[in-house]
Protein backbone atom coordinates (compact mmCIF):
# COMPACT_ATOMS: atom_id res chain seq x y z
CA UNK A 1 0.00 0.00 0.00
CA UNK A 2 1.22 3.47 -0.78
CA UNK A 3 2.51 5.06 2.89
CA UNK A 4 0.60 8.16 2.15
CA UNK A 5 -2.43 6.30 2.42
CA UNK A 6 -1.44 5.14 6.07
CA UNK A 7 -0.22 8.54 6.79
CA UNK A 8 -3.81 9.64 6.14
CA UNK A 9 -5.12 7.40 8.39
CA UNK A 10 -2.68 8.35 11.09
CA UNK A 11 -3.75 11.94 10.13
CA UNK A 12 -7.70 10.85 10.49
CA UNK A 13 -7.24 8.34 13.17
CA UNK A 14 -5.48 10.65 15.67
CA UNK A 15 -7.80 11.93 18.36
CA UNK A 16 -9.25 8.59 18.71
CA UNK A 17 -6.21 7.23 19.20
CA UNK A 18 -5.71 9.96 21.77
CA UNK A 19 -9.14 9.48 23.39
CA UNK A 20 -8.57 6.07 23.55
CA UNK A 21 -5.60 6.36 25.72
CA UNK A 22 -6.58 8.96 27.93
CA UNK A 23 -9.69 7.92 28.54
CA UNK A 24 -9.70 3.96 28.97
CA UNK A 25 -6.00 3.52 30.52
CA UNK A 26 -6.58 0.51 31.45
CA UNK A 27 -5.75 -1.45 34.94
CA UNK A 28 -3.94 0.94 37.49
CA UNK A 29 -1.41 -1.07 38.70
CA UNK A 30 -2.93 -1.32 42.35
CA UNK A 31 -4.67 -3.76 44.51
CA UNK A 32 -8.46 -4.00 44.61
CA UNK A 33 -9.60 -4.54 48.18
CA UNK A 34 -11.89 -7.96 48.77
CA UNK A 35 -14.35 -5.50 50.68
CA UNK A 36 -14.95 -2.23 52.30
CA UNK A 37 -16.63 -2.34 55.65
CA UNK A 38 -18.47 0.27 56.88
CA UNK A 39 -18.49 1.69 60.90
CA UNK A 40 -20.39 4.34 62.09
CA UNK A 41 -18.18 7.08 62.65
CA UNK A 42 -19.80 7.48 66.50
CA UNK A 43 -18.44 3.70 66.84
CA UNK A 44 -15.01 3.94 65.74
CA UNK A 45 -12.34 4.59 67.96
CA UNK A 46 -8.27 3.15 67.61
CA UNK A 47 -8.93 0.12 68.67
CA UNK A 48 -12.27 -0.55 66.50
CA UNK A 49 -9.92 -3.27 63.70
CA UNK A 50 -8.69 -5.28 66.36
CA UNK A 51 -12.34 -5.54 68.05
CA UNK A 52 -13.68 -6.59 64.98
CA UNK A 53 -10.60 -9.16 64.05
CA UNK A 54 -11.85 -10.90 68.04
CA UNK A 55 -15.53 -10.84 67.14
CA UNK A 56 -14.34 -12.48 64.29
CA UNK A 57 -12.44 -15.23 65.18
CA UNK A 58 -15.02 -15.60 67.92
CA UNK A 59 -17.52 -15.88 65.93
CA UNK A 60 -15.93 -18.62 63.83
CA UNK A 61 -14.68 -20.42 66.71
CA UNK A 62 -18.54 -20.57 68.18
CA UNK A 63 -20.17 -21.70 65.33
CA UNK A 64 -17.53 -23.01 63.10
CA UNK A 65 -14.54 -24.01 65.26
CA UNK A 66 -13.56 -27.39 62.65
CA UNK A 67 -12.70 -28.28 59.23
CA UNK A 68 -15.49 -30.84 59.84
CA UNK A 69 -18.04 -28.40 61.09
CA UNK A 70 -17.96 -25.71 58.91
CA UNK A 71 -17.62 -28.23 55.75
CA UNK A 72 -20.85 -29.66 56.63
CA UNK A 73 -22.53 -26.06 57.28
CA UNK A 74 -21.33 -24.43 54.53
CA UNK A 75 -20.73 -27.10 52.45
CA UNK A 76 -17.46 -26.93 51.27
CA UNK A 77 -15.58 -29.35 48.91
CA UNK A 78 -13.61 -31.69 50.94
CA UNK A 79 -10.44 -31.25 48.54
CA UNK A 80 -10.61 -27.44 49.53
CA UNK A 81 -11.92 -27.11 53.33
CA UNK A 82 -8.71 -27.55 54.99
CA UNK A 83 -6.79 -25.16 53.22
CA UNK A 84 -9.42 -22.70 52.69
CA UNK A 85 -10.07 -22.76 56.26
CA UNK A 86 -6.37 -22.34 57.79
CA UNK A 87 -5.94 -19.43 55.42
CA UNK A 88 -9.11 -17.91 56.33
CA UNK A 89 -8.07 -18.03 60.00
CA UNK A 90 -4.70 -16.80 59.74
CA UNK A 91 -6.60 -13.60 57.49
CA UNK A 92 -8.47 -12.65 60.10
CA UNK A 93 -5.20 -12.48 62.54
CA UNK A 94 -2.91 -10.40 59.63
CA UNK A 95 -5.20 -8.63 57.65
CA UNK A 96 -8.92 -8.86 59.10
CA UNK A 97 -9.84 -5.58 56.96
CA UNK A 98 -8.67 -4.65 53.76
CA UNK A 99 -10.95 -1.36 53.26
CA UNK A 100 -12.51 0.43 56.21
CA UNK A 101 -15.14 3.39 56.27
CA UNK A 102 -15.43 5.39 58.63
CA UNK A 103 -19.06 6.50 58.07
CA UNK A 104 -21.11 9.74 58.50
CA UNK A 105 -23.87 9.35 56.31
CA UNK A 106 -26.92 6.91 56.57
CA UNK A 107 -24.93 4.65 59.74
CA UNK A 108 -23.91 7.64 61.77
CA UNK A 109 -27.42 10.49 60.42
CA UNK A 110 -28.13 13.33 60.95
CA UNK A 111 -27.04 15.13 64.64
CA UNK A 112 -25.92 18.79 65.43
CA UNK A 113 -23.72 20.23 63.95
CA UNK A 114 -21.09 20.65 66.88
CA UNK A 115 -21.44 16.87 67.60
CA UNK A 116 -20.07 15.75 64.24
CA UNK A 117 -18.14 18.32 63.89
CA UNK A 118 -16.43 16.73 67.24
CA UNK A 119 -16.89 12.90 65.63
CA UNK A 120 -15.26 14.08 62.58
CA UNK A 121 -11.58 15.31 64.40
CA UNK A 122 -12.05 12.16 66.88
CA UNK A 123 -12.29 9.83 64.45
CA UNK A 124 -9.82 11.28 62.21
CA UNK A 125 -7.50 11.19 65.65
CA UNK A 126 -8.43 7.23 65.95
CA UNK A 127 -7.35 6.80 62.07
CA UNK A 128 -4.23 8.86 62.67
CA UNK A 129 -3.28 6.33 65.52
CA UNK A 130 -3.76 3.16 63.46
CA UNK A 131 -1.63 4.88 60.32
CA UNK A 132 1.54 5.63 63.02
CA UNK A 133 1.09 2.75 64.50
CA UNK A 134 1.31 0.56 61.12
CA UNK A 135 -2.54 -1.01 62.05
CA UNK A 136 -4.51 0.66 59.53
CA UNK A 137 -5.82 -1.56 56.73
CA UNK A 138 -4.26 -1.04 53.73
CA UNK A 139 -7.42 1.02 52.28
CA UNK A 140 -9.30 3.56 54.58
CA UNK A 141 -10.78 6.51 54.65
CA UNK A 142 -14.26 8.09 54.98
CA UNK A 143 -17.66 8.44 53.71
CA UNK A 144 -19.04 12.17 53.97
CA UNK A 145 -22.92 13.08 53.11
CA UNK A 146 -24.04 13.85 49.61
CA UNK A 147 -23.74 16.98 47.51
CA UNK A 148 -27.89 17.56 47.63
CA UNK A 149 -28.46 20.67 48.88
CA UNK A 150 -29.70 19.85 52.62
CA UNK A 151 -26.57 17.83 53.33
CA UNK A 152 -24.27 19.52 51.44
CA UNK A 153 -22.95 22.00 53.76
CA UNK A 154 -22.58 19.46 56.38
CA UNK A 155 -21.08 16.99 54.02
CA UNK A 156 -18.15 19.26 53.04
CA UNK A 157 -17.53 20.78 56.47
CA UNK A 158 -17.08 17.04 57.69
CA UNK A 159 -14.57 16.12 55.38
CA UNK A 160 -12.58 19.35 55.63
CA UNK A 161 -12.61 18.66 59.17
CA UNK A 162 -11.48 15.01 58.90
CA UNK A 163 -8.65 15.87 56.23
CA UNK A 164 -6.91 18.81 58.23
CA UNK A 165 -6.72 16.17 60.91
CA UNK A 166 -4.66 14.08 59.32
CA UNK A 167 -3.22 16.24 57.74
CA UNK A 168 -2.02 17.61 60.51
CA UNK A 169 -0.42 14.46 61.92
CA UNK A 170 1.48 13.42 58.55
CA UNK A 171 -0.82 10.69 57.91
CA UNK A 172 -2.94 11.18 54.60
CA UNK A 173 -1.92 7.92 52.78
CA UNK A 174 -2.30 6.25 49.42
CA UNK A 175 -4.78 3.96 50.96
CA UNK A 176 -7.02 7.01 51.58
CA UNK A 177 -9.90 7.20 50.07
CA UNK A 178 -13.21 9.20 50.40
CA UNK A 179 -17.00 8.10 49.66
CA UNK A 180 -19.62 10.46 48.25
CA UNK A 181 -22.94 8.99 48.68
CA UNK A 182 -25.95 9.66 46.89
CA UNK A 183 -24.71 11.12 43.68
CA UNK A 184 -27.69 12.07 41.27
CA UNK A 185 -25.72 14.52 38.52
CA UNK A 186 -22.51 14.90 36.62
CA UNK A 187 -22.21 18.81 38.67
CA UNK A 188 -22.26 17.09 41.61
CA UNK A 189 -18.74 15.28 40.45
CA UNK A 190 -17.43 18.87 39.09
CA UNK A 191 -18.28 19.94 42.49
CA UNK A 192 -16.63 17.06 44.22
CA UNK A 193 -13.30 18.50 42.21
CA UNK A 194 -13.73 22.25 43.63
CA UNK A 195 -14.20 20.50 47.17
CA UNK A 196 -11.09 18.45 46.80
CA UNK A 197 -9.05 20.79 45.73
CA UNK A 198 -10.07 23.49 48.54
CA UNK A 199 -9.46 21.29 51.07
CA UNK A 200 -5.64 20.29 49.58
CA UNK A 201 -5.07 23.30 49.49
CA UNK A 202 -6.25 24.46 52.61
CA UNK A 203 -4.16 21.73 54.25
CA UNK A 204 -1.23 22.16 52.07
CA UNK A 205 -1.71 18.58 50.74
CA UNK A 206 -0.25 17.72 46.94
CA UNK A 207 -3.31 19.02 44.29
CA UNK A 208 -4.76 16.18 42.76
CA UNK A 209 -4.04 13.92 45.96
CA UNK A 210 -7.27 13.34 47.38
CA UNK A 211 -9.31 10.23 45.63
CA UNK A 212 -12.69 9.36 45.81
CA UNK A 213 -15.57 7.10 44.99
CA UNK A 214 -18.52 7.38 43.62
CA UNK A 215 -21.60 5.92 45.21
CA UNK A 216 -24.45 4.54 43.03
CA UNK A 217 -26.98 4.71 44.76
CA UNK A 218 -29.89 6.69 42.69
CA UNK A 219 -31.83 5.68 39.50
CA UNK A 220 -30.05 9.50 38.43
CA UNK A 221 -26.99 7.72 38.89
CA UNK A 222 -27.15 4.74 36.52
CA UNK A 223 -30.07 7.01 33.89
CA UNK A 224 -30.19 10.85 33.50
CA UNK A 225 -32.77 12.44 32.33
CA UNK A 226 -31.52 12.69 28.84
CA UNK A 227 -32.02 9.02 28.51
CA UNK A 228 -28.12 8.01 28.73
CA UNK A 229 -26.33 6.84 31.78
CA UNK A 230 -24.07 9.80 32.97
CA UNK A 231 -21.59 7.25 34.21
CA UNK A 232 -19.33 7.51 32.03
CA UNK A 233 -18.63 11.56 31.85
CA UNK A 234 -19.10 10.88 35.95
CA UNK A 235 -15.59 9.14 35.79
CA UNK A 236 -14.56 11.74 32.79
CA UNK A 237 -15.77 14.65 35.17
CA UNK A 238 -13.23 13.10 38.21
CA UNK A 239 -10.15 13.96 36.57
CA UNK A 240 -8.21 10.54 37.44
CA UNK A 241 -9.56 11.23 41.29
CA UNK A 242 -12.33 8.52 40.85
CA UNK A 243 -11.28 5.35 42.04
CA UNK A 244 -14.28 2.99 42.77
CA UNK A 245 -18.06 3.39 41.73
CA UNK A 246 -20.04 1.43 44.83
CA UNK A 247 -23.24 0.04 44.28
CA UNK A 248 -25.73 0.55 47.54
CA UNK A 249 -28.72 -2.11 47.29
CA UNK A 250 -31.19 -0.67 49.51
CA UNK A 251 -31.04 3.12 48.56
CA UNK A 252 -30.93 2.44 45.23
CA UNK A 253 -33.95 -0.85 44.57
CA UNK A 254 -36.26 1.40 47.19
CA UNK A 255 -35.63 3.95 45.06
CA UNK A 256 -37.06 1.71 42.15
CA UNK A 257 -40.18 1.18 44.60
CA UNK A 258 -38.72 -2.69 45.26
CA UNK A 259 -40.40 -3.67 48.60
CA UNK A 260 -38.29 -4.40 51.66
CA UNK A 261 -38.59 -8.04 51.72
CA UNK A 262 -37.32 -8.47 48.28
CA UNK A 263 -34.33 -6.05 48.11
CA UNK A 264 -31.23 -7.94 47.97
CA UNK A 265 -27.55 -7.85 45.82
CA UNK A 266 -29.12 -10.84 43.45
CA UNK A 267 -32.42 -8.60 42.55
CA UNK A 268 -33.15 -8.11 38.54
CA UNK A 269 -32.50 -4.23 39.33
CA UNK A 270 -29.00 -4.78 41.29
CA UNK A 271 -27.92 -6.63 38.51
CA UNK A 272 -28.98 -3.86 35.99
CA UNK A 273 -27.38 -1.59 37.82
CA UNK A 274 -24.03 -3.48 38.26
CA UNK A 275 -24.13 -4.13 33.94
CA UNK A 276 -23.98 -0.58 33.65
CA UNK A 277 -21.47 0.30 36.65
CA UNK A 278 -19.64 -2.45 35.12
CA UNK A 279 -19.51 -1.23 31.21
CA UNK A 280 -18.74 2.24 32.15
CA UNK A 281 -15.79 1.60 34.29
CA UNK A 282 -14.57 -1.25 31.91
CA UNK A 283 -10.99 -0.22 31.22
CA UNK A 284 -10.76 3.24 33.05
CA UNK A 285 -8.76 1.67 35.99
CA UNK A 286 -11.76 2.74 38.19
CA UNK A 287 -12.71 -0.63 40.67
CA UNK A 288 -16.51 -1.72 40.79
CA UNK A 289 -17.52 -2.35 43.92
CA UNK A 290 -21.12 -4.81 45.22
CA UNK A 291 -23.24 -3.68 47.60
CA UNK A 292 -24.15 -5.83 51.34
CA UNK A 293 -26.23 -7.68 52.31
CA UNK A 294 -28.60 -6.80 55.55
CA UNK A 295 -29.19 -10.49 56.99
CA UNK A 296 -26.45 -10.43 59.56
CA UNK A 297 -25.07 -13.60 61.15
CA UNK A 298 -25.98 -12.82 64.60
CA UNK A 299 -28.42 -14.67 67.22
CA UNK A 300 -28.68 -18.56 67.26
CA UNK A 301 -26.29 -21.12 65.50
CA UNK A 302 -28.85 -21.41 62.93
CA UNK A 303 -29.38 -18.09 62.26
CA UNK A 304 -25.73 -17.54 61.87
CA UNK A 305 -25.33 -20.48 59.69
CA UNK A 306 -28.08 -19.31 57.52
CA UNK A 307 -26.92 -15.68 57.28
CA UNK A 308 -23.13 -17.27 56.51
CA UNK A 309 -24.05 -19.81 53.89
CA UNK A 310 -26.51 -16.29 52.39
CA UNK A 311 -23.72 -14.25 52.40
CA UNK A 312 -20.91 -16.92 50.53
CA UNK A 313 -23.83 -17.57 47.94
CA UNK A 314 -23.82 -13.94 47.43
CA UNK A 315 -20.33 -13.21 47.20
CA UNK A 316 -19.64 -15.80 45.08
CA UNK A 317 -22.11 -14.69 42.82
CA UNK A 318 -19.88 -11.17 42.94
CA UNK A 319 -16.81 -13.12 41.77
CA UNK A 320 -18.40 -15.18 38.82
CA UNK A 321 -20.31 -11.58 37.63
CA UNK A 322 -17.07 -10.40 37.69
CA UNK A 323 -17.16 -7.71 40.61
CA UNK A 324 -14.24 -8.32 43.12
CA UNK A 325 -15.30 -5.81 45.93
CA UNK A 326 -18.62 -5.82 48.39
CA UNK A 327 -19.81 -4.29 51.72
CA UNK A 328 -19.09 -5.65 55.19
CA UNK A 329 -21.42 -4.35 57.65
CA UNK A 330 -20.51 -6.44 61.16
CA UNK A 331 -17.94 -8.75 62.19
CA UNK A 332 -19.62 -11.92 62.02
CA UNK A 333 -19.89 -11.27 58.13
CA UNK A 334 -15.52 -11.49 57.62
CA UNK A 335 -15.61 -15.19 58.15
CA UNK A 336 -18.01 -15.98 55.27
CA UNK A 337 -15.95 -13.09 53.30
CA UNK A 338 -13.16 -14.57 53.26
CA UNK A 339 -14.43 -18.23 53.12
CA UNK A 340 -16.21 -17.42 49.85
CA UNK A 341 -13.44 -15.18 48.22
CA UNK A 342 -10.84 -18.46 49.24
CA UNK A 343 -12.52 -21.31 48.04
CA UNK A 344 -13.17 -19.19 44.45
CA UNK A 345 -9.72 -18.57 44.32
CA UNK A 346 -8.32 -21.85 45.44
CA UNK A 347 -10.91 -24.09 43.13
CA UNK A 348 -10.11 -22.45 40.03
CA UNK A 349 -6.30 -22.07 40.40
CA UNK A 350 -5.44 -25.86 38.93
CA UNK A 351 -7.15 -24.75 35.54
CA UNK A 352 -5.89 -21.29 35.62
CA UNK A 353 -2.58 -22.30 35.99
CA UNK A 354 -2.22 -24.65 33.74
CA UNK A 355 -3.83 -22.79 31.22
CA UNK A 356 -1.70 -20.03 31.93
CA UNK A 357 1.53 -22.42 31.16
CA UNK A 358 0.39 -23.92 28.30
CA UNK A 359 0.30 -20.09 26.99
CA UNK A 360 3.51 -18.89 28.13
CA UNK A 361 5.36 -22.34 27.08
CA UNK A 362 2.96 -22.78 24.23
CA UNK A 363 1.90 -25.78 25.34
CA UNK A 364 -1.96 -27.80 24.96
CA UNK A 365 -4.39 -26.97 28.11
CA UNK A 366 -7.00 -27.85 25.46
CA UNK A 367 -8.31 -24.68 25.34
CA UNK A 368 -7.32 -22.14 22.65
CA UNK A 369 -5.86 -19.00 25.30
CA UNK A 370 -6.30 -15.73 23.43
CA UNK A 371 -4.23 -12.75 25.12
CA UNK A 372 -7.02 -11.36 26.06
CA UNK A 373 -8.59 -14.69 27.95
CA UNK A 374 -4.57 -15.10 29.59
CA UNK A 375 -4.62 -11.51 30.62
CA UNK A 376 -7.79 -12.67 32.27
CA UNK A 377 -6.22 -15.97 33.69
CA UNK A 378 -3.49 -14.06 35.03
CA UNK A 379 -5.49 -11.44 37.00
CA UNK A 380 -7.33 -14.09 38.58
CA UNK A 381 -4.39 -15.25 39.67
CA UNK A 382 -3.03 -11.99 40.69
CA UNK A 383 -6.62 -11.03 42.79
CA UNK A 384 -6.04 -14.31 44.66
CA UNK A 385 -2.30 -13.66 45.47
CA UNK A 386 -3.64 -10.11 47.19
CA UNK A 387 -6.26 -11.49 48.75
CA UNK A 388 -4.19 -13.97 50.42
CA UNK A 389 -5.78 -16.82 49.00
CA UNK A 390 -3.22 -18.21 47.23
CA UNK A 391 0.56 -17.27 47.53
CA UNK A 392 3.92 -17.50 45.71
CA UNK A 393 5.11 -20.72 45.92
CA UNK A 394 2.08 -22.08 44.08
CA UNK A 395 2.79 -19.18 41.78
CA UNK A 396 6.19 -20.82 40.50
CA UNK A 397 5.20 -24.03 40.73
CA UNK A 398 2.29 -24.36 38.71
CA UNK A 399 3.02 -21.25 36.28
CA UNK A 400 6.35 -20.74 36.05
CA UNK A 401 6.70 -17.65 36.33
CA UNK A 402 7.34 -14.68 39.09
CA UNK A 403 4.95 -12.19 40.21
CA UNK A 404 6.04 -9.47 37.77
CA UNK A 405 5.97 -11.73 34.94
CA UNK A 406 2.37 -12.71 35.75
CA UNK A 407 1.28 -9.21 36.10
CA UNK A 408 3.03 -8.83 32.63
CA UNK A 409 0.45 -11.23 31.18
CA UNK A 410 -2.40 -9.28 33.29
CA UNK A 411 -1.22 -6.58 31.63
CA UNK A 412 -0.70 -4.74 34.59
CA UNK A 413 2.11 -1.69 35.28
CA UNK A 414 4.72 -2.75 37.47
CA UNK A 415 4.59 -0.34 40.44
CA UNK A 416 8.05 -0.37 42.64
Amino acid sequence: MDEQLFAELDRRLADADAALTTLYPGDRGVRQPIHTVYVPADRFTAGTVSEWAEQARAVLREHGGSVAELTEVLGLPADHAAEVYDRVRAKLEREPIEDLRIDFEDGYGVRPDEQEDAAAVEAARALAELVKGDAAPPYHGLRIKSLEAPSRRRGVRTLDLFVGELARTGTVTDGFVITLAKVTSLDQISAMMLVLGAVEQSHGLASGSLKFEIQVETPQAILGSNGMTPLPMMIRAGGGRVTGLHYGTYDYSASLGVAAAYQSMEHPVADHAKDVMQLAAAGTGVFVCDGSTNVLPIGQREQVHAAWRLHQRLVRRSLERGIYQGWDMHPAQLPSRYIATYLFYREGLATASARLRAYVEGGNSGYLDEPATAAALAGFVLRGLECGALDTTELDKLIGVDTAGLARLARRPLRS
